[in-house]
């Protein structure tokens, strides 16, 4: 028995949790991690690395951030290759739109080590596509984008991502027994099964192509009554002369023709007649196409895996820039994601908000300051108007004087 137990911590020891990749750019030295793509054609905008506008700390709240509008942004960096076969596959990163963007891109790529870094561009073959993507109200999306035998599958579901101009975190879990679950802020945003909210496989059931529509088959619910009729004041023109109209009394019918009153809507028209509707006695139900396995389906148990984890990559393209990236994380532990993330983006984002409410406190106020100011200086300007033509009316006033 002892013998089985020191085995089992052997084991459990061989899949110990893991963290392949973090960046929380705490240092000055980012750069020499990360390679610029010098992709042709493209115009890139650069990133800086900075804490924004407000922070809850000055140094632990430093991201990179893009610095120039309309631009693209390509960014990316490399670590040791991993496999996640039988483990989940953890991927997290803070994103912050202070500049309360309008449209542009805020999510990341995972690749192969395929990548040539310096030419990435958004024809770069990935792995997965992560994260928020706003642009006007009409898309303000999470991309859980998984490319499968060469093609990229978008998830089916809906996941409204965060719109304000704080930081918030956003993971994804992957895990071996092929479901998902999308995070942010720490909190379940969405999860279900790879299988059922992408299309990386063919449906597994499929119409009967041998089935068809019976002739006979009747799906009105209801039909004409076939003892209705039309009754015999119905027909009535859609329009009527006015009889209220009379002929005008400078009309002249050698000039102007013979005269004939307006005509106005029938108030006894009734339309088109149709015979009323009865229940359908030979009423089946609509008909429903039988299906059949779908010869082309075959389960794949290993959805999740990727035999090759190397690199993380920012392409984007921003029209107003100032997205602030952070806290960036892979590794196959959910718990330790979990914690690392409350550690880092968690531990200071109540301060940032604070600063950023203290801010937009002081700007209220200078606005309110700078109005007043403003309406003052127009009550000025107004007296002294006042002044110019009391002085105005006085001047005239001794002009007619001296004349008298």
């Amino acid at each position: 028995m002892k013998i089985l137990v020191f085995v089992t911590l052997i084991g459990v020891a061989l899949v110990e949790a893991k963290v392949y990749f973090e960046e929380r750019f705490a240092d000055k030295d980012w750069e020499s991690r990360w390679v610029q793509s010098e992709h042709k054609g493209k115009e890139f905008g650069a990133f800086k690395l900075t804490a924004g506008k407000f922070y809850g700390d000055a140094e632990k709240d430093k991201g990179i951030q893009t610095s120039q509008d309309a631009r693209f942004y390509g960014l990316s960096s490399k670590f040791e290759p991993f496999g996640n076969k039988d483990k989940p596959l953890v991927i997290q990163f803070s994103v912050k739109h202070e500049q309360n963007i309008d449209c542009g891109g805020g999510y990341l790529k995972i690749f192969d080590c395929s990548l040539d870094q310096k030419d990435m561009h958004g024809e770069s073959p990935y792995l997965i596509m992560f994260g928020p993507d706003i642009c006007g109200p009409g898309t303000k999306k999470v991309h859980v984008i998984f490319n499968y035998k060469g093609t990229n599958h978008l998830i089916k579901k809906e996941i409204r991502c965060k719109d304000d101009v704080f930081s918030h975190l956003y993971t994804l879990i992957v895990n071996p027994d092929n479901t998902y679950e999308v995070l942010i802020d720490n909190e379940k945003a969405q999860s279900g099964e790879l299988e059922e909210d992408w299309d990386m496989l063919p449906p597994k059931k499929i119409k009967d192509p041998d089935a068809s529509k019976p002739e006979d088959w009747d799906d009105r619910s209801t039909i004409p009554d076939p003892d209705d009729t039309k009754p015999e004041d119905w027909d009535q023109p859609e329009h009527i002369p006015d009889p209220d109209a009379t002929k005008p009394e400078d009309w002249d019918d050698e000039m102007d023709g013979e005269w004939e009153p307006p005509m106005i809507d029938n108030p006894d028209y009734k339309g088109e007649w149709k015979p009323k509707q009865i229940d359908n006695p030979d009423y089946k139900g609509p008909w429903i196409h039988p299906e059949v396995d779908n010869p082309e389906y075959t389960a794949d148990p290993e959805l999740y895996k990727y035999d090759e984890v190397c690199a993380v990559g920012l392409d984007l393209w921003q029209v107003k820039s100032g997205t602030i990236f952070d806290n960036f994380l892979i590794g196959d532990d959910i718990e330790e994601a979990k914690k690392i993330g409350e550690e880092t983006w968690g531990a200071t984002k109540d301060a940032a908000k604070k600063m950023k409410d203290e801010q937009d406190e002081e700007e209220r106020k200078r606005a309110e300051e700078e109005a007043k100011a403003a309406e003052a200086d127009k009550e000025d300007e107004d007296d002294e108007d006042l002044d110019d033509e009391d002085e105005d009316d006085l001047d005239e006033n001794e002009l007619e004087h001296d004349e008298l």
